[in-house]
């Protein structure tokens, strides 16, 4: 076990001091595998592994075209929003905005496959990181699209029971609601 982890620690010291790792997570760079980013991912899990330099790789890989078009896309991100909830404990992370933002976006982008798991998704998105608003607002975007507009009622009141913040989104997605529009939140008001 020592010699294992003798060489783990190698491992780690040699990717921190390679010059490109700075512009790896300064997000200026991916790696040179384009079709699964392997090594970028590698890179993150046995240096940092924190949810900023996970959000964004996969924000990134999110440019590379538009999920609700490309199912293979689609399936790579979930796979990768998959691995990053997997590596970040929610017991540590819970107040970590970028961690919020990776739980969310998995959500959402289940939401495209099965709805069902979606639900899944966001409850835990609202379980392990119920003091952003956000989380809330898309868990309630998610249910009104899915013609549950009095559940998405209940959990923006249990958002705002939960002193989830900024209030002030909490308060514009009621009143889109009950001006009966489809989104809750304007691309402006995100």
């Amino acid at each position: 076990i020592t010699s294992i982890m003798n060489r783990v620690r190698n491992l780690k010291n040699k990717y921190r001091n390679e010059e490109n790792i700075t512009d790896e997570f300064n997000c200026t760079k991916i790696s040179a595998d384009t079709t699964d980013n392997s090594g970028t991912v590698n890179q993150i899990m046995m240096t940092t592994n924190n949810p900023e330099d996970w959000l964004c790789f996969l924000l990134k890989l999110e440019k590379k075209g538009v999920p609700q078009m490309d199912v293979s896309l689609l399936n790579r991100l979930i796979g990768r929003y998959s691995q990053a909830v997997a590596a970040l404990p929610a017991e540590k992370y819970s107040q970590d905005e970028s961690y919020a933002r990776i739980l969310v976006r998995f959500a959402e982008l289940k939401a495209l496959q099965d709805p069902e798991e979606a639900r899944d998704q966001f409850h835990l998105a609202r379980l392990n990181c119920k003091k952003f608003a956000f989380v809330h607002v898309a868990f309630a975007q998610f249910e009104l699209s899915q013609g549950n507009e009095k559940k998405c009622k209940q959990i923006l009141q249990k958002a705002v029971e939960c002193s989830a913040v900024p209030l002030e989104l909490l308060e514009i997605a009621f009143q889109n609601l009950h001006l009966k529009k489809k989104q809750l939140l304007s691309d402006e008001e995100k």
